[in-house]
């Protein structure tokens, strides 16, 4: 019988856990300043039109050591925009919120010069999982961002 009663508290316990963990996000709730992964950069999601974009705010080396001027998108594909500011640039774009994530958005990697398809969403209360993809999202990179308080 005592058994049977940690087991039912147990269980109880998960449960009345289980709703924050799984809670379902609302759309604006991505808005904000994120971290990136490797901690060199600021990016903020804003609203437009029902769609969420991302542009990078500050960057912890902003200065190119090379030039001593702003860092600029030297890596992108298109060389008319290889002259565009890196702080400032607009990196997620397009984004809709469906059935708890962020999701039929693009995702441009400055330090590759590459545009994936990307999805968004929460995997802690203040954390994100951002997954760019080419194709299939089962072939793609996983990358996880934190909010900046």
């Amino acid at each position: 019988m005592q058994y049977f009663k940690k087991v039912l508290l147990s269980l109880s316990g998960v449960l009345i856990f289980f709703p924050f963990v799984f809670a379902q996000k609302n759309a604006d709730d991505i808005l904000g300043k994120w971290m990136n992964e490797d901690k060199d950069a600021h990016i903020e999601i804003t609203k437009r039109d029902h769609k969420y974009f991302g542009k990078v705010v500050w960057l912890k080396f902003p200065i190119d050591d090379e030039t001593g001027k702003p860092k600029l998108d030297e890596k992108n594909p298109d060389e008319t925009l290889r002259s565009r500011p890196a702080l400032g640039l607009e990196i997620l774009t397009n984004f809709i919120f469906d059935d708890g994530r962020w999701e039929d958005g693009k995702i441009y990697d400055p330090k590759k010069g590459n545009t994936y398809s990307c999805y968004m969403k929460f995997v802690e209360a203040e954390k994100i999982k951002i997954r760019g993809f080419i194709g299939l999202s089962l072939l793609g990179r996983t990358t996880y961002w934190t909010r900046v308080k």
